[in-house]
C-alpha cells in the first residue's frame, strides 16, 4: 500500500478511536436507525446548534412520532411546532417530503442517497448523512463543520462556497471513507468539527488528526477555511400593525413562499405610513373605527441576506366588520401559541 494510502487509513482509524472514546453519544437521535428520527435530526441542525434543536425535536417526535404521521399532519401544525426554530422552508420542505415519502415509498425512507437527495429539503451531505446513520451506506458527507475540517486538514484554499473549492473538498471526503466503522467515522467528523475544530479558538491539542493537519502545522488555523469576501447587509424596514379589538388581535397567514411562508404574522404597511393612512386601512380593510395608536419600540431581526427593522403600532379599534380571507381574531394566549415567527412572537409578549 502507497504512503498515501496508510496516512488516509491513519486518519480514518485516528478519528474512530478518538470518537469511540471523547466523541459524544448521548444525543436524542443516537443509538438509533429509524431514518425518519436521524432525517429530522439532520434537517433541525441545519444553520441551528444542538443544544437549540433538542427540546424542538423532543417534541416534535412526541407529536409526529412516524413520517406517516408528520404527512397526516396539517401544515399549520407542522410551522407551530418549528416556530421559533428558524428557517421555515425546512419545516414545509419536511413536511411535503413525509408526503412523498409516504406516498411514492410505502412509508419507508429510500436507502439509495440519489433517491434521498431527490426529496425536498436534503442536499447531497445530508443525504448522504441519513443513509449512513439509519442503513450504514458508506457515503461521505461535507456540512459545513466537515468543510472545515478538511479545508484545514487539507490545506485547502479558497471559499468553500467556490464550485472549485467545493469540489476539491468532496473528493477529499471521498478519499477519506474508510472500509468499515462508517457510522462512527461519519459521527467522528461532525463531533470533530463541532467541538475540537471550531471557527474560532480550536483545541488542536485535543484534535486526534493534528499529526498531518496541514493548518496546524503551517499555522493557518485562524485563516482556513477562506470566509466568502464580505459585502454589507441590506437593510430594510416594516411597520406591522398589532391590532387591538378588546383582547383579541388579529393576524393573518402569510403567502407559502417567501420570508415567513405559510406562517401567521401581524398586518403590515410601508414605513412612510402615516396615522392618516393607517385609519384608513383600517376603514377599507376590516371595516374598523381606530380609537387610538401607540407605537411600540423597534424589534430587529436578521435573515441570511439582510437585516429588518419592525416598527411595531399598536392600534386599538372599534367594530371590525369585515374579516378579510387568511386572517382572524384570537385571544392573547391563543395567538402568541400560534405559528409566529420569533419577531412577532417577541411583539406581542411584550404588550
Amino acid at each position: 500500500m502507497s504512503h498515501g494510502g496508510l496516512l488516509m487509513r491513519s486518519f480514518a482509524s485516528r478519528l474512530v478511536a478518538w470518537q469511540k472514546r471523547q466523541g459524544r453519544h448521548d444525543l436524542p437521535w443516537q443509538g438509533t436507525r429509524d431514518a425518519y428520527a436521524i432525517w429530522l435530526s439532520e434537517i433541525m441542525l441545519q444553520q441551528t446548534q444542538v443544544a437549540t434543536v433538542i427540546p424542538y425535536y423532543e417534541r416534535f417526535l412526541r407529536r409526529f412520532p412516524t413520517v406517516r404521521a408528520l404527512a397526516a399532519a396539517q401544515p399549520d401544525d407542522v410551522l407551530a411546532l418549528w416556530s421559533g426554530l428558524g428557517y421555515y422552508s425546512r419545516a414545509r420542505n419536511l413536511h411535503q417530503a413525509a408526503r412523498m415519502i409516504v406516498a411514492v415509498y410505502g412509508g419507508r425512507m429510500p436507502d439509495d442517497p440519489a433517491a434521498v437527495q431527490a426529496l425536498p429539503g436534503i442536499g447531497r451531505s445530508t443525504a448522504a448523512a441519513i443513509c449512513v446513520f439509519a442503513h450504514g451506506g458508506r457515503h461521505a458527507i461535507l456540512d459545513g463543520n466537515v468543510k472545515r475540517v478538511l479545508a484545514r486538514h487539507g490545506g485547502v484554499r479558497g471559499y468553500p462556497g467556490d464550485a472549485r473549492v467545493l469540489e476539491q473538498l468532496w473528493r477529499k471526503a471521498e478519499s477519506l471513507l474508510p472500509t468499515r466503522d462508517i457510522v462512527p467515522y461519519t459521527q467522528g467528523l461532525m463531533d470533530l468539527g463541532a467541538g475540537i475544530c471550531a471557527r474560532s479558538r480550536p483545541r488542536c491539542e485535543q484534535c486526534p488528526v493534528r499529526a498531518d493537519c496541514v493548518a496546524f502545522a503551517q499555522g493557518l488555523t485562524a485563516t482556513l477555511p477562506e470566509a466568502k469576501p464580505r459585502a454589507a447587509l441590506p437593510h430594510r424596514g416594516t411597520v406591522m400593525l398589532l391590532l387591538l379589538r378588546g383582547e383579541d388581535i388579529l393576524l393573518e397567514k402569510r403567502a407559502p413562499s417567501g420570508i415567513w411562508g405559510g406562517l401567521w404574522s401581524l398586518p403590515e404597511v410601508d414605513v412612510a405610513s402615516t396615522t392618516r393612512d393607517v385609519r384608513r386601512l383600517c376603514r377599507e380593510r376590516y371595516g374598523a373605527s381606530v380609537t387610538s395608536t401607540k407605537m411600540l419600540p423597534p424589534v430587529e431581526h436578521g435573515f441570511t441576506h439582510f437585516k429588518l427593522t419592525i416598527k411595531p403600532l399598536c392600534v386599538r379599534v372599534s367594530d371590525a366588520a369585515v374579516l378579510p380571507p387568511a386572517a382572524v381574531w384570537l385571544s392573547r394566549p391563543d395567538a402568541v401559541s400560534a405559528a409566529l415567527p420569533a419577531p412577532v412572537r417577541k411583539i406581542l409578549l411584550s404588550i
